[in-house]
């Protein structure tokens, strides 16, 4: 008799199925994300200046200007990179060298009284005509216009600037004669500047410009050149700042 077990034996454990010899794919490692870098500060010199910033510049030049510290080619040089800083390295070293405030980008409190403008001296009466032979003659500073003025440059040169001058006169008219010589005309950038002359183996040049308030003053240049030159233009930082029509009392 045959004692061996059987495999139909329901006593036995089945005998599992062969596992396939496969590694499982490797799940991609998750890295956590880095943390973000905060922003290294910027150097004052590249900070960004306000337009605030820049007015308060120009005051400090203007100043100087007057002040006699700075010649005109220096201010205007100064005041056109002055109103073009985009940052405090550009615009602090334009009054570096000048024994004025120091200058502070610091802003003020909102409540904080702002500080008086020292009163200014009167403005001087001059004549309507300048006159330059074989010379020069200059008509600048606080003086007061009307509503003619007259250039005359024979050998020579006359300038006028109507920068810090006071309008008495919506409307000025300015008649150049330029024989062999030159005139120069300055107006602030806030007037409007309109006019055309005659040039005979020379030059006349007007830039005009519209000033954006309708009751500005309204500088006109006309006139000849003979054999010389006339140039009339704005003057870029310079703002006339009392208004004709407040003199006259017609707000």
């Amino acid at each position: 008799m045959d004692n061996s077990p059987s495999h139909d034996d329901s006593g036995q454990p089945p005998v599992p199925a062969p596992v396939p010899m496969t590694k499982p794919e490797p799940k991609p490692e998750v890295k956590p994300e880095a943390a973000p870098r905060p922003h290294a500060p910027v150097a004052e010199a590249e900070l960004r200046v306000s337009d605030a910033d820049r007015e308060k510049v120009a005051e400090l030049l203007r100043d100087a200007y007057a002040e006699g510290r700075l010649d005109a080619d220096e201010h205007a040089d100064r005041i056109e990179a002055a109103y073009a800083a985009k940052t405090v390295g550009e615009l602090a070293p334009l009054t570096r060298d000048l024994p004025a405030r120091p200058l502070s980008f610091e802003k003020p409190p909102l409540d904080a009284p702002r500080p008086a403008r020292p009163p200014q001296p009167p403005a001087r009466q001059e004549s309507p005509m300048v006159v330059a032979v074989f010379g020069g003659a200059a008509r600048k500073g606080r003086w007061r216009v009307g509503s003619h003025l007259s250039a005359f440059a024979a050998f020579g040169g006359v300038e006028i600037d109507l920068t810090d001058a006071v309008f008495e006169s919506p409307e000025v008219e300015i008649t150049v004669t330029a024989i062999f010589g030159g005139v120069q005309v300055r107006v602030p950038e806030n007037v409007s500047l309109q006019g055309s002359g005659i040039g005979i183996f020379g030059g006349f040049d007007v830039r005009e410009a519209t000033a954006a308030d309708p009751y500005a003053p309204v500088v006109r240049v006309k006139g000849l050149a003979l054999f010389g030159g006339c140039e009339a233009k704005p003057r870029r930082g310079k703002k006339l700042k009392e208004w004709v029509r407040r003199q006259l009392g017609t707000d």
